[in-house]
């Protein structure tokens, strides 16, 4: 009877041990199996190669689920999908925003509604820029600006200490030019036949007002012809006539944009953003820069990236923490650290080879790796965001647009005859569809 006695307490008093050791296992089986692992992968598509490294850096730090990179060159193309044709979950890239978007994309309203992504953290003009019907279709991801760039040994020329308007380009410009002989220019200091680029940004402040209709495009037709009248007087008042900019350009600007202005034949030289921070530091150390304005406002490089969810998505959930962990200041400084730690700075700027569309992330992230940004960073006030415009935007611009602004800015020569944007479009069209 005592021996059974013993054998209960004995019983007892481990059972209880037992119990003990059981119950936070449980709870911690419980917790684990309330913790949902994705099985499959979030689809993305894309035309930006650095998402590569972005989803590797993703996929290692941590285990809920993974996301699988698909390149894709003219994604903004690609919709509506064939019938039956695999599809992604998320896309990311340049020319989404158009009059389709709405039809191939979902509202990412949520992500903000629930407190996952704060409004307030991004540049506001960038972020209205992927609303349709007040609805959150696009969430920006980064963005170039143009840049004028010159020497230090020439910042005394230029007073303003952060933007430059045409009109002062062409001033400042014109007073740095000198003449051989008094006949042919050896300095000239700007001349607007020498990039396209530049011609198109004028007419964006001149409110040429390009923007998607159709397939194709308009524009305000006054503003184009005051634009181009603005060109023509510039080059004749300015340089005397095109085939001055012309000639001096083929006798002195054979180098990089950058080397132009170190030799000081031309005090400015004119180019966006990532191509200007994305140079070697030696290079970037002689040079000064400004910002192109128009009424103290910056107009953003059209191309700008954009991130959005497919609207046949089926990942959506495990698409958002992506989503959720992409867009915070603390993951987009590790991916700029890690640019330079596994020098993969090499081929392109910042964040998605561009400025961060997060505020924080450019202003106090992004000078601590490029620090010429420190004198000069762009206020969120000043940034115009680009109009919609049709998905083939980047043809349409290269092919029709900058051609047509650089011919019809030239001196008007009477024999010369100069197609017009419809004539161009015209054929453009019988070309492509």
């Amino acid at each position: 009877m005592e021996g059974k006695k013993k054998k209960t307490r004995f019983l007892s008093k481990y059972s209880f041990f037992f119990i003990c050791l059981l119950i936070p296992l449980s709870l911690s089986l419980y917790v684990t199996s309330c913790k949902r692992v994705y099985k499959n992968p979030v689809v993305i598509w894309t035309d930006r190669a650095e998402f590569a490294s972005y989803a590797e850096l993703f996929n290692t730090s941590q285990e809920v689920c993974k996301v699988s990179i698909v390149y894709k060159k003219n994604l903004a193309r690609l919709f509506p999908l064939a019938k039956g044709e695999p599809f992604p979950d998320l896309l990311i890239g340049s020319w989404l925003k158009n009059s389709q978007t709405k039809k191939f994309t979902s509202s990412l309203d949520y992500m903000f509604s629930d407190l996952k992504l704060n409004r307030s953290v991004f540049y506001t003009q960038l972020l209205e820029s992927g609303q349709i019907n007040d609805a959150q279709y696009l969430i920006p991801v980064s963005f170039n600006l143009p840049t004028i760039l010159f020497s230090k040994e020439n910042a005394n020329l230029i007073s303003e200490n952060y933007l430059l308007s045409p009109d002062q380009i062409r001033d400042i410009a014109a007073e740095y030019n000198e003449k051989k002989d008094g006949r042919t220019y050896n300095k000239m200091g700007y001349g607007l036949n020498w990039n396209q680029d530049f011609l198109y940004e004028i007419a964006k402040l001149q409110n040429v007002d390009f923007k998607e209709q159709g397939r194709s495009f308009s524009w305000d037709d006054e503003a184009l012809k005051k634009t181009l009248a603005y060109m023509q007087d510039w080059t004749e008042t300015a340089n005397d006539s095109t085939n001055s900019e012309k000639d001096f350009a083929f006798k002195y600007l054979y180098t990089p944009f950058y080397q132009q202005v170190h030799q000081k034949r031309s005090l400015f030289a004119y180019t966006h953003s990532n191509r200007f921070l994305d140079l070697p530091v030696d290079k970037i150390e002689a040079l000064d820069f400004r910002w192109l304005q128009g009424n103290q406002k910056i107009p953003v490089i059209d191309d700008i990236v954009y991130l959005g969810m497919y609207r046949h998505s089926k990942n959506t959930d495990a698409a958002s923490i992506f989503i959720n962990w992409f867009f915070k200041e603390a993951t987009q400084k590790q991916i700029l650290e890690r640019q330079v730690k596994m020098n993969l700075k090499t081929s392109t700027f910042g964040i998605a080879d561009g400025f961060s569309s997060i505020k924080s992330v450019t202003e106090r992230v992004f000078p601590i790796f490029y620090p010429i940004l420190l004198k000069n960073l762009p206020s969120p006030e000043s940034l115009i965001a680009p109009n919609m415009y049709p998905p083939r935007w980047d043809a349409i611009r290269e092919t029709i647009i900058k051609p047509y602004l650089l011919e019809a800015s030239e001196s008007p020569e009477p024999e010369k005859k100069i197609l017009s944007l419809e004539e161009r479009i015209k054929d453009w069209t019988k070309q492509n569809y």
